[in-house]
């Protein structure tokens, strides 16, 4: 009589597809694994004490949600770069502002977004606002090793669609993830504009939610001016090279990167007020 070992072959020796439509479960089945560092002790032990800083924002006004970040990359007391979009579009459904390590949390980006399209194209179906917050939490947990040797550690904020809503989510280091009911805030520069958002939210002139998209735009431009000034690591608009933040909307119908020329405009006018 044979037994059921016999009866059905383990999976070593089958190519089954995934179970739950989830990206990176695929990639281990070949042996790739997408966060695993790949770098010996000694090697890591190089990379720390490098910090990374920045000022990424959310919050809801009349149309959706408005999502801004600075562009600067820091290493410890260094200036990497003041050209990173660290506002990330996420399978044309969702943002992901990043906040850490930004060589982790691009690649987190990366894999969210394939994760999302493999997931529709694999089950037939869109993959429910809990199960794309879940996903992210569990590529943050693969990223503990990284993030406790003190060179991955990524803290984002998530911004996508539930039904005709939008909404904030902010994330630790663990990924445990929390909603962000009117804003929410990320990165070195973010003590100040948390604090000023929650003044304008309770005793402002108008609650956020009220704002229309020109007072929203103008806003978080005034928001990340401030950050910069008083954080070293969040980046300001040079005059030599100007360089002017990420800002992009996400509505229940549309998703929006707002030009360049749009920003220059209200910062040479609203915010330095350079005529």
């Amino acid at each position: 009589m044979k037994t059921t070992e016999s009866l059905f072959p383990s999976e070593e020796g089958l190519r089954l597809p995934p179970r739950s439509g989830y990206l990176p479960d695929l990639l281990r089945g070949h042996s790739l694994d997408p966060l695993r560092s790949r770098l010996s002790g000694a090697e890591t032990a190089g990379l720390k004490g490098v910090a990374h800083g920045t000022t990424i924002l959310a919050f809801h006004f009349s149309e959706g949600v408005l999502v801004a970040g600075d562009r600067r990359a820091t290493a410890s007391n260094r200036i990497m770069s003041n050209r990173v979009d660290k506002i990330l579009e996420i399978d044309g459904s969702a943002l992901l502002a990043i906040s850490g390590s930004p060589a982790m949390a691009l690649e987190m980006g990366r894999i969210l977004d394939h994760s999302l399209k493999f997931y529709r194209r694999s089950q037939l179906a869109e993959i429910s606002l809990e199960g794309k917050l879940r996903i992210l939490a569990q590529l943050l947990k693969e990223n503990l090793p990284m993030a406790v040797e003190g060179i991955g550690a990524v803290a984002p904020l998530f911004v996508a669609r539930d039904g005709e809503a939008v909404r904030i989510y902010f994330y630790d280091i663990l990924g445990a993830h929390f909603e962000g009911v009117e804003f929410s805030v990320g990165g070195s520069g973010s003590p100040e504009v948390q604090g000023i958002l929650r003044y304008l939210d309770r005793w402002g002139e108008k609650k956020l939610r009220s704002l229309s998209r020109a007072e929203a735009l103008l806003l978080s431009l005034r928001l990340l001016e401030t950050a910069s000034y008083f954080d070293a690591a969040t980046g300001g608009v040079g005059g030599q090279d100007p360089v002017y933040p990420v800002i992009r909307i996400l509505t229940p119908s549309s998703l929006e990167t707002v030009a360049d020329e749009q920003i220059a405009s209200l910062y040479r006018n609203e915010v330095m007020r350079v005529r």
